[in-house]
């Protein structure tokens, strides 16, 4: 393995672009696709360092999956690649949604942009359970490990535990129990050959070292660029209300979106009087079957915030500030505690707690998977015994079903890959709601 062998800037460039334009369905699907492209496909980035990036990023407020793809950017490629990443992993989502904010706005609902995402949304399912199973062969190899994941699910399903509270825990018990996580996780992901990442710093161990300086700059910019609108804009009616909302959104988003969705739709519909409760479902369903992260749902918020005193001008106004100050604090999470991160390799109980995480990430991961698939395949899901939530039988949507079952032929069965699979859920898709009139 020589040096030449390390992907260019424009190389990364092409693959990040690729990643935020198939980053459809949640943070499992999503970290799913992006493990697929640089680790399996690539190995440019190892499991280990994949993993243990992935751990900082889920401990942190805001989307996990563009935060993980601003730290594996930097890793390869300093400050530019960190944003270069993270930029594209949201503006593909963030352009769709604008153009569907638009719509909806003007139009109403779009039968064929619903039919098309339809498909889409369940062929996603179906991602997300070969995430859950990628991640759980690679991250439980253990009774520990295992039981963890277990507990992991059980504290968010049943008992409705914080996330940042599991996270936590199962950092605790990592740190505590460092034994019980050797060989799993971190230290059984550095099976096989070295990533291209890892074969570099090896040869060049201050490479890592070198990049924290502009790392830590770049933060220091990230938060002064978040302040500056929130500032200027302080008291003054609708822009002012608009950047201060979602600067507290952004702090408090631990766990994902659905973590602050019912606090978002309560003030910005009975708050503000921003939307209608029906307008804030129909953002969440345009969130959920376009690209990028779920929290794209608070652009929506934000275009509609500003387009009905404003018009459609002001709409694009009010999502573009929006998306500022929702984004800005990420990447200066990144920048700042990236640096610091690295230098937790070589320490074995900080190691232990970080494949911990991982080991109940496969819990969070399997809650995704089972939250999302009760809401693709049934119509009406209701609080059943101990508040769980269960699906109305009747409700079942056999064309959900179907189009899931060909997603799973598809990928599994066939191995057609992720692009041919989520184009032949979407036509599917098309087809069959033309079929149903």
């Amino acid at each position: 393995m020589t040096p030449q062998d390390f992907p260019g800037f424009r190389e990364a460039l092409r693959v990040w672009l690729r990643i935020g334009l198939l980053s459809f369905g949640g943070p499992a699907a999503q970290i799913a696709v992006m493990h697929r492209e640089v680790v399996e496909q690539r190995r440019w980035i190892s499991d280990a360092r994949f993993l243990h990036a992935l751990n900082f990023c889920m401990l942190l407020p805001g989307p996990e999956a563009q935060q993980l793809a601003t730290y594996l950017g930097w890793l390869m490629h300093g400050v530019r690649g960190g944003l270069t990443a993270g930029l594209l992993f949201i503006l593909p989502g963030a352009v769709v949604m604008l153009a569907l904010s638009l719509l909806y706005a003007t139009l109403g609902s779009v039968p064929l942009v619903a039919a098309l995402f339809f498909g889409l949304k369940c062929a996603v399912l179906v991602v997300v359970v070969e995430a859950l199973l990628r991640v759980a062969k690679r991250a439980l190899k253990a009774a520990l490990p295992w039981a963890l994941a277990a507990a992991a699910f059980l504290a968010l399903f049943v008992l409705d535990l914080p996330f940042p509270l599991v996270v936590l825990a199962a950092a605790g018990i990592g740190y505590a129990l460092p034994a019980a996580f050797t060989g799993t996780g971190h230290a059984a992901a550095q099976e096989g050959p070295p990533a291209l990442l890892d074969a570099l710093i090896a040869r060049d161990p201050d490479r890592i070292p070198r990049m924290a300086r502009q790392a830590r700059t770049a933060g220091l910019v990230a938060l002064a660029l978040w302040a500056w609108p929130v500032a200027l804009l302080a008291g003054t009616p609708l822009w002012g209300d608009i950047a201060w909302f979602f600067s507290k959104m952004a702090v408090v988003t631990f766990g994902g979106a659905y973590a602050v969705l019912a606090y978002v739709a309560q003030e910005a519909v009975e708050g503000y009087g921003w939307l209608t409760a029906t307008d804030m479902l129909a953002g969440l369903g345009l969130a959920e079957t376009t690209p990028g992260p779920l929290i794209l749902v608070l652009q929506f918020v934000g275009f509609l915030a500003a387009y009905r005193p404003e018009g459609a001008w002001g709409g694009v106004l009010g999502a573009v500030l929006t998306l500022w100050v929702t984004f800005a604090p990420c990447f200066a999470w990144i920048f700042l505690g990236a640096p610091f991160v690295e230098r937790l390799h070589a320490v074995p109980r900080l190691k232990a707690a970080l494949a911990a995480v991982t080991a109940a990430v496969v819990g969070v991961i399997a809650n995704l998977a089972l939250w999302f698939a009760l809401r693709v395949v049934f119509a009406r899901v209701e609080p059943g015994p101990l508040g769980l939530d269960l699906p109305v039988a009747e409700s079942l949507q056999p064309e959900a079903l179907l189009l899931s079952v060909l997603a799973a032929a598809c990928l599994f069965g066939l191995k057609l890959g992720l692009v041919r699979t989520l184009g032949i859920s979407a036509a599917a898709g098309l087809v069959l709601r033309a079929v149903a009139g």
